[in-house]
């Protein structure tokens, strides 16, 4: 029964990825705004309703690593090796994500058109406010549960709250400079001065927390 069933899983994978694809493209040739969703079904080949099936907003397609990011942020706090602090572990996982090349912190002529794609859409910029925000509550879930405290705990919530900005700051930052230098390398090492920079001001702010 697990074949037809793992077969069906990688089908509608493969069929999500095909979208979200073909969304991308067209949104970043074109902007978020002007693109229709009959348009994309036509691009991926796949009917409207389909579409919607898998992504119930159009703005999912573009944030469609929303889902995969979140988990790495739980997974690097929860499976952190023994003696590492909460918050060491989530700047490790920067570094990790820039050593691996992942997609999530991809700074290339690929995703580029990435940063003015959502800065020519007010919608796409208010779905990335909202995710950012999301995140820093997930990520102040993931501290408190690490360490016993309660979900309430302000230390959680600012420390959250900062690391997000720290990220969010070295993000653009590293899109502005493969912008002007189209080298991957300088955009990762812009990328990692900030969070670094940003993890040195978390340590003060959270001394004496559980956290470090």
């Amino acid at each position: 029964m697990s074949e037809p069933s793992d077969r069906r899983s990688r089908k509608r994978a493969a069929t999500s990825k095909a979208i979200s694809d073909a969304a991308t493209r067209l949104f970043m040739e074109r902007g978020f705004d002007q693109v229709t969703v009959d348009e994309i079904a036509e691009a991926a080949d796949v009917g409207r309703m389909t579409v919607f099936n898998h992504f119930p907003r159009k703005e999912d397609m573009f944030f469609d690593r929303d889902e995969e990011g979140r988990e790495m942020l739980r997974e690097a706090v929860r499976q952190r090796a023994a003696g590492v602090a909460p918050l060491e572990a989530l700047h490790l996982l920067a570094h990790r994500l820039v050593a691996e090349r992942s997609p999530v912190v991809e700074f290339s002529a690929r995703s580029e058109r990435l940063v003015p794609t959502v800065a020519g859409s007010e919608t796409l910029k208010a779905r990335a406010r909202a995710i950012r925000d999301e995140l820093a509550d997930l990520v102040a879930a993931a501290l408190v549960e690490s360490v016993g405290r309660d979900t309430a705990d302000p230390d959680a919530h600012l420390a959250a709250n900062l690391l997000l900005a720290t990220w969010t700051v070295a993000f653009f930052e590293a899109h502005r400079t493969f912008r002007q230098t189209h080298n991957r390398e300088k955009a990762n090492d812009a990328f990692l001065a900030l969070v670094d920079k940003g993890a040195t001001g978390l340590e003060a702010a959270m001394a004496g927390t559980p956290y470090l």
